[in-house]
């Protein structure tokens, strides 16, 4: 084999005149990729052309050279040149720096340059960018320089930042770019590396998991406290926020937890100062307050103040203006910006004027107070008026006097104050949680078992309270079972003798539920309705039509419902009687809006409990992908998988029908009377003739007297 001749020169270059170029046919790119010409021709006016043209010169058909030169390798370079001598911003002579090429097959030689040339790696783009930023260039001079946006480089910029040991995995292909992507979500190295050590041998390396792991002792930016405070505040205080530049991180994470509650904490106390000057006995701070922390106290009433002339006409003239642009744009398939930001305003506005203030008497002020918090939105929450049981007035046998009853009882009794109370005789204290790496199935904690069945109880409640003939017959087999049975043999889950304690103010996360929200509206509502001098009641009750007796008897009765349980003290029959109830409201605990996380049930139970609720949802695939993992991460992910399945525990679980419950044969129902009731619509109301207003109507003393012996027998 003969030795490959050695090389004598490698390209004869020449400066040739723009106007003595044409462009090739040979030039093998036909498809356009990368960047634009309009964006290349700006890159060669800012700083030149970096690359010279390869061209061949133009022989005329005798053989005789014409004077041009032909561009087979460079056409996007040729045309951004011709882009810039069109606008005139370079002369049409302008000297190109040229490869001049005689020999061999033009084809051949534009194939070759577009073929052997690499593009630039991405980490060598991240890492070009730092060391323009370290060499003095801003963000956006390079975003100007190399058409991009700001954006773009702070991505880029964030990228190069991640630890170099990733970035050295990503080079090697062990790691993808979207995996990359979501180290970035912290500046910290150290960090990122141990959330790698975690994830790199698990089965879910996928970049949510990651962007999890790195901001779980974070806080989110849509987070109330944040809503409420303010990033710049917490910014000025010294706090730090990292961002996700690749996806939408709502606000993106505050990683001082402690140092957002003191600011929270300080504004409400600020807030809450403000309020002195109002003359109440007390004010209590706090971001939140347990569900039924209202319990025992007696609610002031006050007197909502009239709108004036000027808000009438203010509000009839925003109202008019609302309807004027509804009915404008009814049928547009959207609305433009300004009319839908427009729309948003007026609401705002007509909320605020129909959102009445209340102003309450001195002397009542003077043995009131009110908490302070924030809502599930992050506005400030203010409740007025609330009067503890030894501040009450005292005992008066005034029952003309605000608030006052007859004989013995204190004037100032409380009143309901929106859930009757249940004590919880265990869970005050939870027990540890089980061992994270004990694989048998066992059963669930009492003190879990005791908050799910308060659960149950709180959306029993709202769901009899949306039944009024469940109700009813409720409270009429409630009656029974006291009258004809023994209690223990023919138990009823209602509690509604007087004085009985009801509390579930000791089981977190009742109050944002949405039936604690039904029902505390609902509950003020009704309040709000009734007299507030306790003597006025009976007559008043006797001056509703029965519909709304119906829904008041049904809300009163839901709210004596109690299915709360434990694994010791658990009565079969009124387990039973409350099972009856849900089907009969009915209640679908996961149509109610339950679901399991980790606050609720997931954390709270061991690991082969989480994977049997992910294995009934989701099946043995999705177990597989985290059954590898710690027991805080399992419950994590658990949470995820089961958002939007609807599995329950099954102690939430909608009860079967049993035998009892079984309608009568249909010719036993047809001589009874009382099947054929059954058989009308459920949400009928068959009350009885008194509430229904009917008598004989001959003799009006009867009654009278009917209705005295009852209030003597209150």
């Amino acid at each position: 084999m003969s030795k490959p001749s050695k090389i004598k020169t490698l390209a004869v270059t020449r400066e040739i005149p723009f106007n003595q170029l044409v462009l090739s046919q040979a030039n093998v790119r036909t498809v356009k990729t990368g960047v634009s010409i309009e964006t290349l021709a700006e890159d060669i006016a800012n700083r030149g052309l970096l690359q010279s043209l390869y061209v061949r010169p133009v022989i005329a058909a005798d053989g005789a050279e014409t004077g041009l030169y032909e561009v087979p390798a460079g056409g996007r370079r040729f045309r951004a040149l011709e882009m810039l001598v069109k606008a005139k911003r370079v002369p049409k002579n302008v000297p190109v720096p040229c490869i001049i090429k005689e020999t061999g097959i033009a084809e051949e030689d534009s194939l070759a340059e577009n073929t052997q040339r690499e593009a630039l790696h991405p980490v060598d783009q991240f890492r070009a960018f730092q060391t323009l930023v370290d060499k003095g260039m801003t963000e956006e001079d390079i975003a100007a320089r190399f058409f991009v946006t700001a954006a773009i480089v702070k991505q880029r910029l964030r990228l190069a930042a991640v630890a170099p040991a990733l970035l050295a995995l990503y080079v090697a292909d062990e790691m993808t770019l979207d995996q990359l992507m979501a180290f970035t979500v912290t500046t910290d190295q150290a960090r990122q590396l141990q959330v790698w050590d975690a994830v790199h041998q698990s089965y879910n390396k996928q970049p949510y998991y990651i962007r999890r792991l790195l901001t779980d002792t974070a806080v989110r930016g849509d987070d109330r406290r944040v809503t409420f405070v303010g990033v710049d505040a917490y910014e000025a205080a010294g706090g730090i926020v990292t961002r996700d530049l690749f996806e939408d991180d709502e606000g993106g994470w505050l990683q001082d937890p402690a140092l957002l509650d003191r600011l929270v904490n300080d504004k409400l106390k600020a807030e809450a100062e403000t309020l002195t000057a109002e003359g109440w006995k007390w004010i209590a701070v706090a971001i939140d307050f347990p569900y039924g922390h209202t319990n025992g106290m007696r609610r002031l009433r006050g007197e909502t103040v009239d709108m004036t002339a000027e808000e009438e006409q203010s509000r009839t003239a925003l109202q008019e203006e609302f309807d004027r642009l509804e009915a404008e744009y009814a049928e547009a398939d959207e609305l433009p910006d300004e009319v839908d930001q427009r729309l948003g305003e007026i609401e705002t506005m007509i909320e605020a004027l129909d959102n009445r203030p209340v102003v309450f008497d001195p002397d009542d002020i003077a043995r009131a107070g009110i908490f302070v918090s924030l809502d599930r939105d992050g506005d400030l929450r203010i409740e007025r008026g609330f009067v503890k049981p030894e501040d009450e007035r005292p005992a008066t046998n005034d029952p003309d006097a605000a608030g006052g009853q007859s004989g013995e009882a204190a004037p100032g009794m409380p009143r309901a104050s929106g859930v009757t109370a249940i004590v919880l005789d265990s869970g005050l204290n939870p027990p540890p949680p089980a061992d994270d790496e004990d694989d048998e199935l066992k059963p669930l904690s009492n003190a879990l078992l005791t908050e799910l069945s308060a659960h149950r109880t709180l959306f029993l409640r709202n769901a009899v309270a949306g039944n009024p003939a469940t109700a009813y017959r409720a409270v009429l087999h409630a009656l029974c079972v006291d009258v004809f049975y023994r209690a223990s043999s023919a138990g009823t889950c209602l509690q509604i003798r007087a004085l009985t304690s009801m509390q579930l103010s000791h089981v977190p996360l009742l109050k944002d539920s949405t039936a604690a929200q039904e029902i505390d509206k609902r509950h003020q509502d009704w309040e709000d309705s009734l007299p507030e001098n306790p003597a006025q009641l009976w007559a008043h009750l006797g001056d509703l039509d029965a519909d709304v007796q119906a829904r008041l008897f049904a809300h009163c009765a839901a709210m004596t419902v109690n299915v709360v349980r434990d694994q010791w003290n658990g009565n079969a029959a009124k387990t039973a009687n409350g099972d009856t109830l849900a089907r009969e409201a009915p209640l679908d605990m996961a149509a109610a809006g339950w679901k399991p996380t980790v606050d609720n049930y997931l954390g709270r139970v061991s690991k082969p409990h989480i994977l049997n609720a992910v294995r009934e949802a989701c099946g043995e695939q999705s177990v597989q992908l985290i059954d590898h993992l710690k027991k805080a991460d399992m419950a994590r992910e658990a949470e995820r998988l089961l958002a939007d399945t609807g599995w329950l525990p099954e102690a939430l679980h909608a009860p079967e029908a049993t035998l009892l419950d079984a309608p009568a044969d249909d010719d036993e129902a047809a001589d009874d009377p009382a099947a054929e009731a059954d058989q009308d619509d459920d949400n009928v109301v068959a009350l009885p003739a008194f509430l229904n207003g009917e008598g004989d109507g001959d003799d009006d003393s009867g009654d009278a007297d009917g209705h005295g012996a009852a209030v003597a027998a209150e």
